[in-house]
């Protein structure tokens, strides 16, 4: 297997094994990995989100977006609020209660961060880190 070869399963099968590591972490909660991934994309937006927006960066189709968000919304977690400028576009807003919810996420996560990239060579993680944002620009600009 060449180097890109082994990069590039590392690189998938990492970020896969980091998120159900995770997810497992959180089962607790009472949320799926899509609900609170889902809330964390919306507490930590600088502005509301669009239903839309946030598919794409949960990285789902827009159907299935809407009946997480339905279940979020259900259960309190998410308010979707009409745009202002677009009647068609709601943009969604995380409620006290998602808002808990995320701050658990926050915290149990950063632990997780913590534990696991602790046990590393802090300079071998500053290279990796620089590798995957180079990656990223790349990507992006490709």
């Amino acid at each position: 297997m060449s180097t890109e070869e082994r990069f590039s399963h590392a690189l998938h099968n990492t970020a896969r094994m980091w998120r159900l590591a995770l997810d497992r972490r959180l089962k607790d909660l009472g949320v799926s990995q899509a609900g609170w991934l889902s809330i964390a994309y919306i507490a930590k937006a600088k502005t509301p989100l669009s239903q839309g927006e946030l598919a794409g960066l949960v990285q789902v189709e827009a159907a299935t977006m809407v009946s997480t968000i339905d279940r979020l919304e259900k259960a309190g977690l998410v308010r979707r609020v009409a745009s202002e400028t677009d009647r068609r576009v709601k943009h969604l807003i995380v409620t006290p209660q998602g808002q808990a919810i995320y701050d658990k996420v926050r915290a149990k996560a950063d632990d997780m961060r913590r534990e696991l990239l602790g046990r590393l060579d802090a300079e071998k993680l500053k290279v990796a880190a620089d590798i995957l944002e180079e990656l990223q620009t790349l990507i992006e600009s490709a």
